[in-house]
C-alpha cells in the first residue's frame, strides 16, 4: 500500500505541473504620449508609406470601373436568364 500512496504523489506532482498553463511575458508597460508628439509620430509612419504615382492611381480607378460594368452585364444577363426560365416553369404572364 505504500508504494501505492507513493506514486500518488507523484502523479499529483506531475499533474499540477501539466495543467497549470503557463505564464505569458511581461511587457513592459508603455510610455504615454501627448497629443503633438502623437501628431508628430503619425507623420513619420506617413513619410514611410510607398505612396501610388498619379499613373497608378489612375489604372486603378478605371480597372473598377471597367469591373463594375462587367459585373453588371452579367447579373443583368443572369437575372433576365431567370426571370424566362421562371416564367417558362410557372407559366406566368402568358
Amino acid at each position: 500500500m505504500a508504494s501505492n500512496e507513493a506514486t500518488k504523489k507523484m502523479d499529483l506532482g506531475r499533474n499540477a505541473s501539466r495543467n497549470t498553463p503557463p505564464t505569458p511575458p511581461v511587457r513592459p508597460a508603455q510610455k504615454r504620449v501627448g497629443p503633438f508628439e502623437f501628431l508628430q509620430q503619425v507623420r513619420d509612419e506617413g513619410r514611410k508609406v510607398t505612396w501610388p504615382t498619379r499613373k497608378e492611381t489612375l489604372v486603378t480607378t478605371l480597372m473598377v470601373f471597367v469591373m463594375v460594368v462587367v459585373a453588371s452585364v452579367f447579373f443583368t444577363v443572369v437575372d433576365q436568364v431567370l426571370r424566362y426560365a421562371v416564367t417558362l416553369v410557372l407559366g406566368i404572364g402568358a
